[in-house]
C-alpha cells in the first residue's frame, strides 16, 4: 500500500529507502493529505514538543483544518474553565494510565467539574483499553467510568480505544445519552478490524461511532489508518445492511456534531 502511494518496489526496503530520500516533512504531508482528511484534533500532550510538529503545524502538513484538545493532565488548574475560549474543542485524561479509572486523581475529578460548572461542557475524550505497558489493562475498562458518566450528565464523553472492552463501550454508549466512543489505536493495530466495528455497533448506534486513528509520530499509520477504516468500515456496513448514511455518519457527521468545530470548516 505504502510503496504503491510512492510509486516505488513493493518492498519493505525500497519503501525505507524511499522514506530517507526525501525531505521528512513532504514525507509526512504526502501521506496526510492522501487521507482525505478534514479537520483533526490533536492532543499535543504526546509526543514530547521537541519530538513533534505543533496542533497548528500538522494541519497545514495535512492541507485540512486542525484543533487543539487539552490534556487535563498536563495543563494549569484553571485552564478548563477557559478552554472553550482559547480555541480548544475538548479535554482528554489519561487517568487510566494514572492510577486506572476506578477512581480518579482528584485533579481529573476537579477539572470535570469545572468543565461542567461552564453550562456548556467541552466534550471529555478518556483513554480506555490496551496501550502501553505501563498501563492495567482490568482497571482501564470503560465500565468504571459509569459512576462519572452518570455524575457529569451533561459532559459528553467520548471513550477513546475501547479495544478489548468494544462491546462494554459500546452498551455504554447504547444506554447513556452523552456517550460517544471510537476504535482508535484499535485500527490500525488489531487483526481483525471488520471484526471490532461489528462488536462496536451490535448495541450502539453508528450515530455514536467516531472515526479517529490515534496517530502520532509516525505518518505512516495516518494513511494507513485512514485507509483501513474506510475498507473495514464498508465491509462491516455491508453486513449489518447499512450503506452511505452511516458511513458518512462515523467518518465525519458525528463527529462536527460532537465537537465545537464547525466554524471555518465547509458544509456539505
Amino acid at each position: 500500500m505504502l510503496a504503491a502511494h510512492f510509486g516505488v518496489e513493493r518492498d519493505e526496503r525500497a519503501v525505507f529507502e524511499y522514506r530517507l530520500s526525501v525531505d521528512p516533512l513532504e514525507y509526512a504531508a504526502s501521506l496526510l493529505q492522501a487521507t482525505g482528511t478534514e479537520a483533526l484534533l490533536i492532543d499535543d500532550g504526546f509526543p514530547p514538543p521537541e519530538e513533534a510538529v505543533n496542533w497548528k503545524e500538522l494541519g497545514e502538513l495535512a492541507g485540512c483544518a486542525s484543533f487543539p484538545v487539552l490534556r487535563i493532565e498536563t495543563s494549569a488548574a484553571d485552564a478548563v474553565a477557559t478552554a472553550r475560549a482559547e480555541g480548544f474543542v475538548a479535554l482528554k485524561t489519561i487517568a487510566a494510565y494514572r492510577g486506572g479509572l476506578a477512581e480518579l486523581a482528584p485533579e481529573v475529578v476537579r477539572a470535570l467539574e469545572d468543565n461542567a460548572a461552564t453550562g456548556d461542557p467541552l466534550p471529555v475524550q478518556v483513554h480506555t483499553g490496551f496501550g502501553d505497558a505501563d498501563l492495567s489493562l482490568p482497571l482501564s475498562r470503560p465500565g468504571l467510568l459509569k459512576p462519572l458518566i452518570e455524575r457529569f450528565d451533561t459532559t459528553p464523553f467520548v471513550l477513546l480505544h475501547c479495544y478489548p472492552f468494544v462491546r462494554e463501550a459500546g452498551w455504554l454508549a447504547h444506554v447513556y445519552p452523552n456517550v460517544w466512543f471510537d476504535l482508535s489505536l484499535t485500527i490500525p493495530h488489531v487483526a481483525r478490524p471488520v471484526t471490532a466495528l461489528l462488536e462496536a455497533l451490535e448495541l450502539a448506534p453508528f450515530s455514536k461511532l467516531l472515526y479517529a486513528s490515534d496517530a502520532a509520530r509516525t505518518p505512516e499509520l495516518f494513511f494507513l489508518g485512514a485507509t483501513w477504516w474506510r475498507e473495514a468500515l464498508a465491509e462491516a456496513l455491508e453486513t449489518l445492511g447499512e450503506g452511505e448514511e452511516a458511513a458518512r455518519a462515523i467518518l465525519r457527521e458525528n463527529a462536527l456534531r460532537l465537537y465545537p468545530v464547525t466554524n471555518g470548516m465547509r458544509k456539505g
